[in-house]
């Protein structure tokens, strides 16, 4: 069976502690544990993660480091991310959320997960991501919630 990378947005880690999202976040992270998928966060998870409650970062510490994959924050991510800005498919107080699926697509990872159903997870976004991506010769990005990825 294939391991798949996701990309999980810093609002996965705090889904951890929202009765909304709580089962569905749990359990990604438990899947990511059990290896079922690699986990790719960047440097705009760490900083976002940085800001969050402690219970929040801890969520991150108790992995595995042998299924996280870290991406550092480079030019070519800060291209795709403006490209984003520039076409219109999130503000520039969005800018992090753009920096997720920049780093994503650049990392080439299989899926995004997210619970941020505003700006990513969202089937205009998504296809307006898809469309930069292949105007810049980025393959389509997969955004999806992680109820949509996990086994229940």
């Amino acid at each position: 069976m294939k391991k798949y990378s996701i990309y999980a947005d810093t609002s996965v880690f705090g889904g951890c502690f929202d009765v909304e999202f709580e089962k569905e976040s749990k359990k990604l992270f438990a899947e990511v544990t059990e290896g079922k998928f690699a986990l790719v966060i960047s440097t705009t998870t760490l900083r976002e993660l940085h800001k969050a409650p402690q219970r929040v970062q801890m969520v991150l510490s108790e992995l595995p480091p042998q299924f996280i994959e870290f991406i550092e924050f480079t030019e070519e991510i800060g291209f795709l991310r403006d490209k984003y800005l520039e076409a219109g498919i999130l503000s520039p107080s969005s800018i992090s959320d753009a920096e997720h699926i920049a780093t994503a697509s650049v990392a080439q990872v299989d899926f995004v997960v997210s619970w941020n159903f505003k700006h990513i997870v969202h089937f205009e976004k998504i296809q307006s991501f898809q469309a930069v991506n292949l105007l810049y010769g980025y393959k389509p990005i997969n955004i999806y919630s992680p109820k949509e990825v996990v086994e229940l």
